[in-house]
Protein backbone atom coordinates (compact mmCIF):
# COMPACT_ATOMS: atom_id res chain seq x y z
CA UNK A 1 0.00 0.00 0.00
CA UNK A 2 1.08 3.88 -0.33
CA UNK A 3 1.63 5.72 2.27
CA UNK A 4 -1.98 7.45 2.17
CA UNK A 5 -3.41 3.96 1.95
CA UNK A 6 -1.48 2.63 4.74
CA UNK A 7 -2.96 5.88 6.73
CA UNK A 8 -6.50 5.48 5.53
CA UNK A 9 -6.44 1.84 6.72
CA UNK A 10 -5.43 2.78 10.36
CA UNK A 11 -8.09 5.22 10.35
CA UNK A 12 -10.77 2.70 8.91
CA UNK A 13 -9.65 -0.77 10.65
CA UNK A 14 -11.37 -1.74 14.11
CA UNK A 15 -8.05 -3.31 14.84
CA UNK A 16 -6.68 -0.03 15.97
CA UNK A 17 -8.17 1.62 19.18
CA UNK A 18 -9.65 5.26 19.28
CA UNK A 19 -7.02 7.41 20.62
CA UNK A 20 -4.28 6.16 17.92
CA UNK A 21 -7.43 7.34 15.20
CA UNK A 22 -7.64 10.51 17.08
CA UNK A 23 -4.04 11.19 16.77
CA UNK A 24 -3.53 10.57 13.34
CA UNK A 25 -6.92 12.12 12.33
CA UNK A 26 -5.37 15.38 14.12
CA UNK A 27 -2.67 15.36 10.91
CA UNK A 28 -5.21 14.40 8.29
CA UNK A 29 -4.17 17.36 6.51
CA UNK A 30 -0.70 17.35 6.97
CA UNK A 31 0.79 15.34 3.70
CA UNK A 32 3.92 15.72 4.95
CA UNK A 33 3.23 14.32 8.29
CA UNK A 34 1.26 11.55 7.32
CA UNK A 35 4.34 10.34 4.50
CA UNK A 36 6.86 10.56 7.69
CA UNK A 37 4.71 7.92 9.95
CA UNK A 38 3.44 5.76 7.30
CA UNK A 39 6.35 5.69 4.20
CA UNK A 40 7.54 2.67 5.72
CA UNK A 41 7.36 0.03 8.26
CA UNK A 42 9.68 1.34 11.41
CA UNK A 43 12.73 -1.08 10.92
CA UNK A 44 13.37 -3.71 12.71
CA UNK A 45 17.09 -3.96 12.65
CA UNK A 46 19.73 -5.34 14.25
CA UNK A 47 19.42 -5.04 17.95
CA UNK A 48 15.48 -4.45 17.54
CA UNK A 49 13.26 -1.63 17.46
CA UNK A 50 14.19 2.50 18.08
CA UNK A 51 11.57 4.98 16.88
CA UNK A 52 9.73 8.34 18.05
CA UNK A 53 6.36 7.45 20.10
CA UNK A 54 3.33 7.78 18.25
CA UNK A 55 0.58 6.41 15.50
CA UNK A 56 1.62 4.96 12.18
CA UNK A 57 3.77 2.46 10.77
CA UNK A 58 7.03 4.33 11.21
CA UNK A 59 6.49 4.93 15.26
CA UNK A 60 6.81 3.19 18.09
CA UNK A 61 3.00 2.30 19.35
CA UNK A 62 1.46 -0.68 20.42
CA UNK A 63 0.50 -1.91 17.45
CA UNK A 64 4.41 -2.04 15.64
CA UNK A 65 5.87 -3.38 19.24
CA UNK A 66 3.01 -6.44 19.43
CA UNK A 67 3.89 -7.17 15.58
CA UNK A 68 7.42 -7.12 15.93
CA UNK A 69 6.86 -9.28 19.50
CA UNK A 70 4.73 -12.15 16.92
CA UNK A 71 8.11 -12.22 14.81
CA UNK A 72 9.94 -12.72 17.94
CA UNK A 73 7.45 -15.73 19.17
CA UNK A 74 7.31 -16.70 15.65
CA UNK A 75 11.10 -17.59 15.01
CA UNK A 76 11.00 -19.00 19.32
CA UNK A 77 8.20 -21.31 18.03
CA UNK A 78 10.63 -22.72 14.85
CA UNK A 79 13.63 -22.42 17.38
CA UNK A 80 11.42 -24.70 19.45
CA UNK A 81 12.96 -22.88 22.80
CA UNK A 82 9.72 -21.91 23.79
CA UNK A 83 9.27 -23.80 27.08
CA UNK A 84 12.57 -21.59 28.53
CA UNK A 85 10.42 -18.33 28.25
CA UNK A 86 11.12 -14.39 27.80
CA UNK A 87 12.39 -12.17 30.05
CA UNK A 88 11.49 -8.18 29.44
CA UNK A 89 12.76 -5.58 31.38
CA UNK A 90 11.64 -1.18 30.81
CA UNK A 91 12.94 1.77 31.42
CA UNK A 92 11.39 5.05 32.56
CA UNK A 93 10.28 6.00 28.66
CA UNK A 94 6.72 7.28 27.32
CA UNK A 95 4.73 4.09 27.26
CA UNK A 96 7.46 1.99 28.63
CA UNK A 97 5.41 -0.23 30.53
CA UNK A 98 2.55 -0.53 28.19
CA UNK A 99 4.68 -1.41 25.68
CA UNK A 100 6.32 -4.54 27.91
CA UNK A 101 2.55 -5.10 28.38
CA UNK A 102 2.36 -5.62 25.50
CA UNK A 103 5.12 -7.61 24.22
CA UNK A 104 4.28 -10.17 27.16
CA UNK A 105 0.85 -10.57 26.47
CA UNK A 106 1.88 -11.30 22.50
CA UNK A 107 4.03 -13.88 23.78
CA UNK A 108 1.65 -15.57 26.21
CA UNK A 109 -0.68 -15.48 23.45
CA UNK A 110 1.72 -17.99 21.90
CA UNK A 111 1.90 -20.55 24.45
CA UNK A 112 5.46 -18.44 25.42
CA UNK A 113 5.77 -17.27 29.46
CA UNK A 114 6.86 -13.94 29.86
CA UNK A 115 8.61 -12.85 33.13
CA UNK A 116 8.52 -9.51 33.49
CA UNK A 117 9.81 -7.11 36.00
CA UNK A 118 7.16 -5.39 38.94
CA UNK A 119 8.93 -2.12 37.54
CA UNK A 120 11.54 -0.64 35.43
CA UNK A 121 14.98 -1.88 35.76
CA UNK A 122 18.65 -1.45 34.15
CA UNK A 123 19.43 -2.66 30.86
CA UNK A 124 22.03 -4.85 32.24
CA UNK A 125 19.93 -6.54 35.02
CA UNK A 126 17.41 -7.83 32.22
CA UNK A 127 20.70 -9.59 30.69
CA UNK A 128 21.28 -11.27 33.90
CA UNK A 129 18.17 -11.76 34.23
CA UNK A 130 17.43 -13.70 31.80
CA UNK A 131 20.34 -15.89 32.31
CA UNK A 132 19.92 -16.65 35.73
CA UNK A 133 15.83 -17.94 34.40
CA UNK A 134 17.34 -19.52 31.96
CA UNK A 135 15.30 -18.03 29.18
CA UNK A 136 15.59 -18.60 26.07
CA UNK A 137 15.28 -14.50 25.16
CA UNK A 138 15.29 -11.07 26.08
CA UNK A 139 13.43 -8.05 25.92
CA UNK A 140 13.96 -4.56 26.62
CA UNK A 141 12.26 -1.83 26.27
CA UNK A 142 14.10 1.43 26.36
CA UNK A 143 15.52 4.09 23.72
CA UNK A 144 18.62 4.25 25.95
CA UNK A 145 19.67 8.01 25.67
CA UNK A 146 17.83 9.19 22.71
CA UNK A 147 15.68 12.47 23.40
CA UNK A 148 12.44 12.18 24.68
CA UNK A 149 10.19 11.79 22.17
CA UNK A 150 11.63 7.75 21.69
CA UNK A 151 11.56 4.74 22.66
CA UNK A 152 12.94 0.92 21.85
CA UNK A 153 13.09 -2.33 22.03
CA UNK A 154 15.62 -4.16 22.17
CA UNK A 155 16.20 -8.27 21.45
CA UNK A 156 18.24 -10.51 23.64
CA UNK A 157 19.15 -14.27 23.28
CA UNK A 158 19.60 -16.70 25.64
CA UNK A 159 23.10 -16.30 26.70
CA UNK A 160 22.49 -12.74 27.85
CA UNK A 161 24.03 -10.69 24.63
CA UNK A 162 21.83 -8.76 22.12
CA UNK A 163 20.93 -10.96 19.56
CA UNK A 164 23.93 -11.50 16.74
CA UNK A 165 24.20 -13.39 12.82
CA UNK A 166 22.71 -15.21 11.71
CA UNK A 167 19.60 -15.03 14.51
CA UNK A 168 19.44 -11.43 14.23
CA UNK A 169 18.72 -11.13 10.54
CA UNK A 170 15.98 -14.54 10.79
CA UNK A 171 13.96 -12.73 13.20
CA UNK A 172 13.97 -10.01 11.33
CA UNK A 173 12.97 -11.94 8.44
CA UNK A 174 10.01 -13.52 10.46
CA UNK A 175 9.08 -9.64 12.09
CA UNK A 176 8.58 -8.39 8.13
CA UNK A 177 6.93 -11.89 6.93
CA UNK A 178 4.21 -10.34 9.01
CA UNK A 179 1.74 -8.30 6.24
CA UNK A 180 -1.49 -8.41 8.49
CA UNK A 181 -2.04 -6.83 11.49
CA UNK A 182 -4.92 -9.25 12.58
CA UNK A 183 -2.30 -12.21 12.51
CA UNK A 184 -0.44 -10.65 15.40
CA UNK A 185 -1.95 -12.68 18.59
CA UNK A 186 -2.45 -11.14 22.28
CA UNK A 187 -4.65 -12.04 25.24
CA UNK A 188 -5.66 -10.77 28.85
CA UNK A 189 -3.54 -10.67 31.26
CA UNK A 190 -6.14 -12.72 33.92
CA UNK A 191 -5.73 -15.59 31.42
CA UNK A 192 -2.28 -15.47 30.85
CA UNK A 193 -1.54 -15.27 34.46
CA UNK A 194 -4.04 -18.42 35.11
CA UNK A 195 -2.18 -20.23 32.43
CA UNK A 196 1.15 -19.78 33.88
CA UNK A 197 2.13 -17.60 31.11
CA UNK A 198 2.44 -14.76 33.00
CA UNK A 199 5.26 -14.50 35.80
CA UNK A 200 6.12 -11.13 38.25
CA UNK A 201 9.69 -11.06 38.94
CA UNK A 202 11.88 -8.56 41.12
CA UNK A 203 13.18 -8.68 44.32
CA UNK A 204 14.60 -12.17 43.76
CA UNK A 205 16.54 -11.03 40.72
CA UNK A 206 17.84 -7.75 42.60
CA UNK A 207 19.25 -9.81 45.14
CA UNK A 208 21.16 -12.28 43.12
CA UNK A 209 22.42 -9.09 40.86
CA UNK A 210 23.70 -7.20 43.49
CA UNK A 211 25.85 -10.17 45.00
CA UNK A 212 27.09 -11.48 41.74
CA UNK A 213 28.35 -7.41 41.49
CA UNK A 214 29.78 -6.92 44.70
CA UNK A 215 32.32 -10.18 43.45
CA UNK A 216 34.08 -8.07 41.24
CA UNK A 217 35.60 -6.04 44.08
CA UNK A 218 39.51 -6.43 44.28
CA UNK A 219 39.98 -4.78 47.24
CA UNK A 220 37.19 -4.33 49.98
CA UNK A 221 39.67 -3.71 52.71
CA UNK A 222 40.46 -0.44 50.15
CA UNK A 223 36.91 0.40 50.41
CA UNK A 224 36.78 -0.10 54.04
CA UNK A 225 39.38 2.36 54.62
CA UNK A 226 38.41 5.17 52.44
CA UNK A 227 34.77 5.00 52.99
CA UNK A 228 34.52 7.96 55.01
CA UNK A 229 36.43 9.99 53.15
CA UNK A 230 35.55 9.69 49.69
CA UNK A 231 32.58 11.61 48.39
CA UNK A 232 30.12 10.65 45.71
CA UNK A 233 27.51 12.65 43.40
CA UNK A 234 25.79 10.53 41.36
CA UNK A 235 22.84 11.44 39.01
CA UNK A 236 20.71 8.68 37.17
CA UNK A 237 19.44 11.12 34.80
CA UNK A 238 16.01 10.83 35.81
CA UNK A 239 16.35 7.04 34.75
CA UNK A 240 16.56 3.53 36.04
CA UNK A 241 20.17 3.62 38.19
CA UNK A 242 19.03 5.22 41.10
CA UNK A 243 18.08 1.81 43.65
CA UNK A 244 20.67 -0.11 42.10
CA UNK A 245 23.63 2.14 41.83
CA UNK A 246 22.53 3.62 45.70
CA UNK A 247 21.77 0.22 46.65
CA UNK A 248 25.10 -1.14 45.97
CA UNK A 249 27.09 1.62 47.27
CA UNK A 250 25.65 1.39 50.12
CA UNK A 251 26.11 -2.34 50.60
CA UNK A 252 29.54 -2.30 50.03
CA UNK A 253 29.84 1.40 52.77
CA UNK A 254 30.44 4.26 50.98
CA UNK A 255 29.38 6.90 53.59
CA UNK A 256 29.60 10.40 51.21
CA UNK A 257 27.16 9.62 48.23
CA UNK A 258 25.28 12.57 47.25
CA UNK A 259 22.16 11.84 44.79
CA UNK A 260 21.41 14.89 42.77
CA UNK A 261 17.85 15.31 43.53
CA UNK A 262 16.32 17.23 40.46
CA UNK A 263 17.28 14.06 38.48
CA UNK A 264 16.73 11.34 41.12
CA UNK A 265 13.19 10.21 40.38
CA UNK A 266 12.69 8.54 37.01
CA UNK A 267 10.91 11.19 34.08
CA UNK A 268 10.21 10.25 31.06
CA UNK A 269 10.14 14.28 29.80
CA UNK A 270 13.29 14.33 31.62
CA UNK A 271 12.64 17.60 32.48
CA UNK A 272 15.54 18.91 33.87
CA UNK A 273 17.98 17.63 30.59
CA UNK A 274 18.12 18.65 26.77
CA UNK A 275 19.17 15.17 25.88
CA UNK A 276 19.54 12.32 28.59
CA UNK A 277 22.95 11.32 27.25
CA UNK A 278 26.27 11.16 29.74
CA UNK A 279 28.41 12.14 26.79
CA UNK A 280 27.03 16.04 26.91
CA UNK A 281 28.65 18.44 29.46
CA UNK A 282 25.24 19.74 29.65
CA UNK A 283 23.49 16.20 31.29
CA UNK A 284 26.12 17.27 34.22
CA UNK A 285 25.04 20.89 35.16
CA UNK A 286 23.03 19.81 38.20
CA UNK A 287 25.87 17.37 39.26
CA UNK A 288 28.47 19.21 39.15
CA UNK A 289 26.83 22.01 41.16
CA UNK A 290 26.36 19.81 43.81
CA UNK A 291 29.94 18.05 43.21
CA UNK A 292 31.30 21.65 43.90
CA UNK A 293 29.27 22.06 46.90
CA UNK A 294 29.98 18.77 48.52
CA UNK A 295 33.99 19.18 47.17
CA UNK A 296 33.32 15.15 45.84
CA UNK A 297 36.08 13.28 44.20
CA UNK A 298 34.50 12.20 41.60
CA UNK A 299 30.87 13.16 39.81
CA UNK A 300 28.89 9.60 37.73
CA UNK A 301 26.14 9.82 35.43
CA UNK A 302 24.10 7.00 33.68
CA UNK A 303 21.67 7.09 30.97
CA UNK A 304 18.46 6.15 31.36
CA UNK A 305 18.51 2.28 31.30
CA UNK A 306 22.03 2.36 33.10
CA UNK A 307 23.88 0.74 30.63
CA UNK A 308 26.22 3.55 29.93
CA UNK A 309 28.37 5.87 32.19
CA UNK A 310 29.92 8.95 32.42
CA UNK A 311 32.46 10.39 34.07
CA UNK A 312 33.99 13.98 35.51
CA UNK A 313 36.78 13.86 38.52
CA UNK A 314 38.98 16.58 40.75
CA UNK A 315 42.04 18.11 39.58
CA UNK A 316 43.72 18.55 42.75
CA UNK A 317 46.05 21.20 41.18
CA UNK A 318 43.20 23.46 40.00
CA UNK A 319 39.75 21.94 42.37
CA UNK A 320 38.24 21.76 38.74
CA UNK A 321 36.09 18.79 37.11
CA UNK A 322 37.87 17.19 34.22
CA UNK A 323 35.22 15.43 31.90
CA UNK A 324 36.47 11.62 31.20
CA UNK A 325 35.81 10.48 27.72
CA UNK A 326 34.51 6.75 27.64
CA UNK A 327 37.79 5.66 26.12
CA UNK A 328 39.51 7.39 29.36
CA UNK A 329 36.92 6.11 31.90
CA UNK A 330 37.57 2.69 30.17
CA UNK A 331 41.00 2.57 30.39
CA UNK A 332 40.76 3.32 33.82
CA UNK A 333 39.10 0.31 35.02
CA UNK A 334 41.37 -1.60 32.59
CA UNK A 335 44.48 -0.26 34.30
CA UNK A 336 43.11 -1.03 37.31
CA UNK A 337 41.50 -4.48 36.46
CA UNK A 338 44.43 -5.52 34.90
CA UNK A 339 47.00 -4.35 37.05
CA UNK A 340 45.65 -5.53 40.75
CA UNK A 341 44.89 -8.76 39.42
CA UNK A 342 47.73 -9.48 38.16
CA UNK A 343 49.68 -8.40 41.43
CA UNK A 344 47.23 -10.05 43.63
CA UNK A 345 47.74 -13.56 41.32
CA UNK A 346 43.76 -13.83 40.10
CA UNK A 347 44.53 -13.14 36.76
CA UNK A 348 42.80 -16.05 34.79
CA UNK A 349 44.84 -18.47 32.29
CA UNK A 350 44.79 -17.19 28.81
CA UNK A 351 43.31 -13.69 29.98
CA UNK A 352 41.74 -11.29 26.82
CA UNK A 353 40.34 -7.56 26.86
CA UNK A 354 37.72 -7.65 24.44
CA UNK A 355 36.89 -4.20 22.47
CA UNK A 356 35.66 -2.57 19.59
CA UNK A 357 37.83 -1.06 16.42
CA UNK A 358 36.81 2.16 17.16
CA UNK A 359 38.05 2.38 20.68
CA UNK A 360 41.25 3.83 22.12
CA UNK A 361 44.46 2.36 20.64
CA UNK A 362 45.93 2.77 24.03
CA UNK A 363 44.38 -0.30 24.62
CA UNK A 364 47.16 -1.79 22.63
CA UNK A 365 49.91 -1.07 25.37
CA UNK A 366 48.13 -1.28 28.00
CA UNK A 367 47.15 -5.38 27.00
CA UNK A 368 50.53 -5.94 26.42
CA UNK A 369 52.03 -4.53 29.41
CA UNK A 370 49.95 -7.26 31.29
CA UNK A 371 50.23 -9.95 28.85
CA UNK A 372 46.55 -9.41 28.10
CA UNK A 373 45.45 -10.99 24.46
CA UNK A 374 43.22 -7.67 22.67
CA UNK A 375 40.54 -8.43 20.82
CA UNK A 376 38.53 -6.76 18.35
CA UNK A 377 35.32 -6.35 17.26
CA UNK A 378 32.49 -4.59 15.12
CA UNK A 379 31.31 -1.93 17.41
CA UNK A 380 28.25 -2.92 19.12
CA UNK A 381 28.83 -4.35 22.83
CA UNK A 382 26.60 -7.06 21.31
CA UNK A 383 29.96 -7.96 19.74
CA UNK A 384 31.79 -8.11 22.64
CA UNK A 385 28.98 -10.21 24.79
CA UNK A 386 29.38 -13.16 21.97
CA UNK A 387 33.28 -13.37 22.69
CA UNK A 388 31.98 -14.33 26.10
CA UNK A 389 30.22 -17.10 24.58
CA UNK A 390 32.34 -17.90 22.42
CA UNK A 391 35.26 -17.97 25.20
CA UNK A 392 33.08 -20.56 27.42
CA UNK A 393 32.65 -22.76 24.48
CA UNK A 394 35.77 -22.85 22.92
CA UNK A 395 37.93 -22.23 26.11
CA UNK A 396 40.13 -20.10 24.16
CA UNK A 397 40.34 -17.62 26.10
CA UNK A 398 38.86 -16.09 29.62
CA UNK A 399 37.38 -12.93 29.37
CA UNK A 400 38.92 -10.36 32.03
CA UNK A 401 37.17 -6.59 30.34
CA UNK A 402 35.42 -5.36 27.68
CA UNK A 403 34.86 -1.77 26.55
CA UNK A 404 33.46 0.33 23.82
CA UNK A 405 34.24 4.39 23.23
CA UNK A 406 30.46 5.01 23.60
CA UNK A 407 30.62 4.66 27.04
CA UNK A 408 30.22 1.32 27.83
CA UNK A 409 32.32 -1.74 29.71
CA UNK A 410 31.79 -4.83 31.83
CA UNK A 411 33.19 -5.56 34.30
CA UNK A 412 32.87 -9.37 35.03
CA UNK A 413 30.68 -11.94 33.27
CA UNK A 414 27.26 -11.55 34.83
CA UNK A 415 26.09 -9.90 32.33
CA UNK A 416 26.57 -9.92 28.41
CA UNK A 417 25.91 -5.82 28.02
CA UNK A 418 27.83 -2.85 29.13
CA UNK A 419 26.75 -2.45 32.63
CA UNK A 420 26.95 0.92 34.06
CA UNK A 421 26.03 -0.29 37.58
CA UNK A 422 29.21 -2.16 37.96
CA UNK A 423 31.05 0.32 35.92
CA UNK A 424 30.28 2.75 38.74
CA UNK A 425 30.89 0.26 41.91
CA UNK A 426 34.35 -0.47 40.08
CA UNK A 427 35.07 3.07 39.26
CA UNK A 428 34.19 4.02 43.29
CA UNK A 429 36.63 1.30 44.37
CA UNK A 430 39.33 2.75 41.77
CA UNK A 431 38.88 6.33 42.90
CA UNK A 432 38.99 4.89 47.16
CA UNK A 433 42.14 3.31 45.83
CA UNK A 434 43.61 6.35 44.23
CA UNK A 435 42.51 8.65 47.43
CA UNK A 436 44.38 6.30 49.86
CA UNK A 437 47.64 7.42 47.63
CA UNK A 438 46.33 10.98 48.39
CA UNK A 439 45.77 10.87 44.48
CA UNK A 440 42.62 11.68 42.17
CA UNK A 441 41.24 9.86 39.21
CA UNK A 442 42.55 12.32 37.07
CA UNK A 443 45.91 11.67 38.35
CA UNK A 444 45.91 8.26 37.81
CA UNK A 445 44.98 9.20 34.04
CA UNK A 446 48.20 11.64 33.82
CA UNK A 447 50.40 8.66 34.93
CA UNK A 448 48.97 6.70 32.38
CA UNK A 449 49.38 8.82 29.68
CA UNK A 450 53.02 9.47 30.56
CA UNK A 451 53.56 5.49 30.81
CA UNK A 452 51.54 4.70 27.71
CA UNK A 453 51.73 7.74 25.63
CA UNK A 454 48.78 10.46 25.10
CA UNK A 455 46.19 9.06 23.26
CA UNK A 456 43.22 11.22 22.58
CA UNK A 457 40.00 10.66 20.35
CA UNK A 458 36.81 12.54 18.64
CA UNK A 459 34.39 11.80 16.89
CA UNK A 460 32.49 14.32 13.79
CA UNK A 461 28.95 13.59 13.62
CA UNK A 462 26.36 14.55 10.35
CA UNK A 463 22.81 14.58 11.21
CA UNK A 464 20.65 14.17 8.82
CA UNK A 465 17.16 13.34 9.51
CA UNK A 466 13.78 12.52 7.56
CA UNK A 467 13.53 10.26 4.10
CA UNK A 468 16.46 12.22 2.10
CA UNK A 469 18.52 12.02 5.15
CA UNK A 470 18.91 8.29 4.80
CA UNK A 471 19.97 8.52 1.07
CA UNK A 472 22.22 11.01 1.79
CA UNK A 473 23.96 9.18 4.49
CA UNK A 474 24.17 6.21 2.04
CA UNK A 475 25.47 8.20 -0.87
CA UNK A 476 28.67 9.39 1.56
CA UNK A 477 29.42 6.40 2.67
CA UNK A 478 29.15 4.95 -1.34
CA UNK A 479 31.45 7.67 -2.26
CA UNK A 480 34.07 6.70 -0.09
CA UNK A 481 33.91 3.08 -0.39
CA UNK A 482 34.26 3.76 -4.16
CA UNK A 483 36.86 6.57 -4.22
CA UNK A 484 38.85 6.44 -0.86
CA UNK A 485 40.51 9.10 0.05
CA UNK A 486 44.79 8.36 -0.02
CA UNK A 487 45.33 11.22 2.26
CA UNK A 488 44.15 13.54 4.86
CA UNK A 489 45.64 16.39 5.08
CA UNK A 490 49.36 15.20 5.28
CA UNK A 491 48.07 11.86 6.70
CA UNK A 492 48.72 9.00 4.29
CA UNK A 493 46.21 6.32 4.34
CA UNK A 494 48.14 3.58 4.83
CA UNK A 495 45.20 0.59 4.97
CA UNK A 496 41.79 0.96 3.81
CA UNK A 497 39.55 -1.56 5.57
CA UNK A 498 35.99 -2.00 3.83
CA UNK A 499 34.11 -4.50 6.49
CA UNK A 500 31.09 -4.68 4.62
CA UNK A 501 32.76 -6.06 1.68
CA UNK A 502 35.31 -8.19 4.03
CA UNK A 503 38.65 -6.44 2.57
CA UNK A 504 41.69 -5.21 3.55
CA UNK A 505 43.67 -2.90 1.03
CA UNK A 506 47.40 -1.50 1.60
CA UNK A 507 47.08 1.73 -0.59
CA UNK A 508 50.80 1.28 -1.38
CA UNK A 509 50.93 -2.37 -2.40
CA UNK A 510 47.38 -2.66 -3.56
CA UNK A 511 47.11 -6.14 -1.55
CA UNK A 512 44.64 -7.35 -0.31
CA UNK A 513 43.21 -9.26 2.98
CA UNK A 514 40.03 -10.18 4.72
CA UNK A 515 38.93 -8.13 7.86
CA UNK A 516 38.40 -11.50 9.87
CA UNK A 517 35.01 -9.34 11.06
CA UNK A 518 31.36 -10.37 9.90
CA UNK A 519 30.41 -7.81 7.15
CA UNK A 520 28.85 -4.32 8.34
CA UNK A 521 28.21 -0.99 6.67
CA UNK A 522 32.32 0.49 8.26
CA UNK A 523 35.15 2.18 6.63
CA UNK A 524 37.88 2.30 8.43
CA UNK A 525 41.61 4.56 7.50
CA UNK A 526 44.99 3.20 9.25
CA UNK A 527 46.91 6.30 9.21
CA UNK A 528 50.90 6.84 10.58
CA UNK A 529 51.95 7.45 14.18
CA UNK A 530 48.88 5.99 15.54
CA UNK A 531 46.45 7.97 14.10
CA UNK A 532 43.10 6.36 12.58
CA UNK A 533 39.52 7.52 10.97
CA UNK A 534 36.21 5.23 10.68
CA UNK A 535 33.36 6.11 8.92
CA UNK A 536 29.93 4.17 10.21
CA UNK A 537 26.27 5.50 9.90
CA UNK A 538 24.46 5.24 13.37
CA UNK A 539 22.33 2.04 14.00
CA UNK A 540 19.82 3.89 15.76
CA UNK A 541 19.81 7.80 15.04
CA UNK A 542 19.49 9.57 11.78
CA UNK A 543 23.52 10.06 12.16
CA UNK A 544 26.52 9.13 9.91
CA UNK A 545 29.55 8.72 12.69
CA UNK A 546 33.02 9.82 11.68
CA UNK A 547 35.53 8.31 14.59
CA UNK A 548 39.04 9.43 14.97
CA UNK A 549 41.85 9.18 17.20
CA UNK A 550 45.74 10.17 17.53
CA UNK A 551 48.78 9.88 19.36
CA UNK A 552 50.65 12.45 20.91
CA UNK A 553 53.49 13.55 23.31
CA UNK A 554 51.69 15.67 25.47
CA UNK A 555 48.42 16.47 26.32
CA UNK A 556 48.48 19.55 24.36
CA UNK A 557 49.81 18.22 21.07
CA UNK A 558 47.80 14.95 21.21
CA UNK A 559 44.95 17.66 21.19
CA UNK A 560 46.00 19.58 18.11
CA UNK A 561 47.01 15.87 16.06
CA UNK A 562 43.43 15.81 16.76
CA UNK A 563 41.64 18.87 16.10
CA UNK A 564 43.85 19.14 12.55
CA UNK A 565 42.47 15.45 11.84
CA UNK A 566 39.15 16.72 12.66
CA UNK A 567 39.56 19.55 10.13
CA UNK A 568 41.00 16.89 7.46
CA UNK A 569 38.24 14.74 7.27
CA UNK A 570 36.08 17.47 6.90
CA UNK A 571 38.09 18.83 4.22
CA UNK A 572 37.63 15.74 2.79
CA UNK A 573 34.24 14.83 2.69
Amino acid sequence: MSYMEEFNFWLEDDYFDQATKDELLAIKGDEGEIEERFYKELEFGTGGLRGVVGAGTNRMNVYTVRKATQGLANFILKQGTQAKGVAISYDNRNMSPEFSQEAALCLAANGIKAYIFESLRPTPELSFALRTLGCTAGIMVTASHNPPEYNGYKVYWEDGAQVTAPKDREIIGEVQAIKDYHTVKTMDKDAAVAAGLYEVIGKEIDDAYMAELKKQIIHPDVIAEMANDIKIVYTPLCGTGNKPVRRVLEELGFKNVYVVPEQENPDPRFTTLEYPNPEDPKAFTYALRLAKEKDADIVLATDPDADRLGVYAKDAKTGEYVAFTGNMSGMLLAEYELRERAAAGSMPENPALVTTIVTTNMTVPITQAYGVDLIEVLTGFKFIGEQIKLFEENGGHNYVFGLEESYGCLVGTHARDKDAIVAVMCLCEVAAFCKKQGKTLWDMMLDMYEKYGYFKETQYTITLKGIDGSRQIAEIMDKLRRNPPKAFGEQKVLKFRDYENDVVTDMDTGEKTPTGLPKSNVLYFELPDNCWCCARPSGTEPKIKFYMGVRGSSLEDAQAKVEKLTEDVKAVL
